[in-house]
Parts: C-alpha cells; sequence; structure tokens
C-alpha cells in the first residue's frame, strides 16, 4: 500500500498545483478576488468541489488508472483585463502539471532512484508521471468544461459558447464513456501516452507495474 498513499498524496498536491496555476494567473490577470477567495495558497481545502474534486478523480485512478485534476477554482472573467489573460489563465493549470512532469522525472534523470523494474518508489514515481501526462493530454481537449475549452471560450461568439457550458457536464460524462467505451480512442490515448513517457527517458514499463501495485484491492 506504500504505492497507492505515495501516489495519492503527491496527486493531492498536483490538483493544488493545478489549481494554483489558474489563481496567480487570474490573480495577475485582474481578479484580485481570488486572494479573498483563499486561491493564492496549496490548501487542498480551498478547492474542493465533491464532484470533480473527490468523487470523480477517484473513480478515474481506480478504474481506468486515468488522471484527471479534479479541484475547482471560481474565477471572475469579467475582471480579466483582456482575452488574451483569459485563454493564459485557462492554460496556467495544465502548464503547472506539465513543470511538474518534469520535476518527477529529475530523480530518474539524475539517477537518484533505481529505475528497477521491482523498486516500489520508481514504479510509484513513474506511475504518478503517467497520471500527469495523461492529465495534461486529456484537460486540453477542447471540450467543456476542460481547459482546452475554456483556453478559447473567450475566442467564440458568446451564444453558442454559452450554450456549450450549459451542457458540460453531458459533454464530459459523455468523454469519459467514449473514452472507456471506445476500444480504437482509448488506445490512442494511451498510446500517445506510452509515447510522451518514452520521450522522457523513462520506462513504460514502470508506470505499469505501478499501476498494479497502486491498485492493491485487486
Amino acid at each position: 500500500m506504500t504505492c497507492f498513499f505515495t501516489v495519492t498524496i503527491l496527486w493531492i498536491f498536483s490538483v493544488c498545483l493545478h489549481e494554483f496555476g489558474h489563481a496567480i494567473v487570474a490573480y495577475y490577470g485582474g481578479d484580485t478576488s481570488v486572494r479573498e477567495k483563499g486561491y493564492l495558497t496549496l490548501n487542498p481545502l480551498k478547492y474542493t468541489h465533491p464532484v470533480y474534486s473527490l468523487l470523480m478523480p477517484v473513480i478515474f485512478m481506480m478504474v481506468g488508472g486515468f488522471g484527471l485534476p479534479g479541484g475547482a477554482v471560481f474565477i471572475d472573467r469579467d475582471r480579466l483585463r483582456s482575452r488574451h489573460w483569459e485563454t493564459a489563465m485557462s492554460l496556467a493549470g495544465p502548464a503547472m502539471n506539465v513543470l511538474l512532469i518534469l520535476a518527477l522525472c529529475l530523480p530518474f534523470w539524475g539517477h537518484w532512484i533505481s529505475a528497477d523494474l521491482d523498486s516500489v518508489p520508481a514504479i510509484s514515481l513513474a506511475f504518478l508521471i503517467r497520471l500527469q501526462i495523461s492529465a495534461v493530454l486529456f484537460n486540453l481537449l477542447p471540450i467543456p468544461p476542460l481547459d482546452g475549452f475554456q483556453a478559447i471560450y473567450p475566442w467564440l461568439p458568446q451564444e453558442p459558447r454559452d450554450r456549450l457550458m450549459g451542457h458540460s457536464n453531458l459533454f464530459l460524462w459523455g468523454l469519459v464513456l467514449g473514452m472507456w467505451n471506445v476500444p480504437a480512442a482509448n488506445g490512442f490515448f494511451w498510446e500517445v501516452v506510452s509515447q510522451i513517457t518514452s520521450a522522457l527517458n523513462l520506462d513504460p514499463r514502470l508506470a505499469w507495474l505501478g499501476r498494479q501495485e497502486f491498485e492493491f484491492w485487486r
């Protein structure tokens, strides 16, 4: 269960980092209310939403080994100075995940830990990196309410964008069901994740073993 607790704790930290990225860019972009709301912190209690922060991320990780940033930070878009700031704010969260991925790779690149397939620290860290990569790719899809859509949101005509956002839960669950039930989509997604993992000079087998160790209940 060492892998489970290690990955879960670091995952919670990554959610906080993701949402902090949104908040800090929003703050400099004009929405100073994020300070009063307590978002300029890494306190996970400030980013909790009962469905997006707790239920969905746990289901995704336990069922599919899938990373979904699950925080909730409410930005007053009307306070942001321009559409460019709105886009930057939306992309800041995934950007923080990318920086975290690089930081998590440092122990492997610097040979600070053994990359042996029977090393619990190595497989735990590799699985967490895989989760982060999957979270970035998934979250950048231009589908409501994901950050990929939020980034293009200010550049779309108001009526269709508001209509799309009004059905964001339907789009999100439809995407999840599609990922789980359409083998071609699922296979392509994880192939991209594996290719990125290999490009980072990491053995994809480590992440696979990490997932098996994480799911101690199976």
